[in-house]
């Protein structure tokens, strides 16, 4: 019931076609792909300072 078939995947392309335009279609695909991937930065540097915080022996109390 949750998955998107191929009917549902036309109707939501035409519906998008509809609304913004075929010149702005990439646009936006574009930005969004910029979004994603400096999300995925952010998190990845994030984990890695708290990795960095973690193995530091200074902080390690004995």
């Amino acid at each position: 019931m949750g998955r998107v078939g191929p009917l549902e995947l036309i109707l939501i392309l035409v519906a998008l076609l509809l609304l913004f335009g075929a010149r702005r279609i990439p646009e936006i695909a574009r930005s969004l792909g910029r979004a994603i991937s400096q999300f995925r930065r952010g998190m990845r540097d994030s984990m890695s300072d708290n990795n960095d915080k973690t193995d530091d022996p200074e902080d390690r109390i004995e």
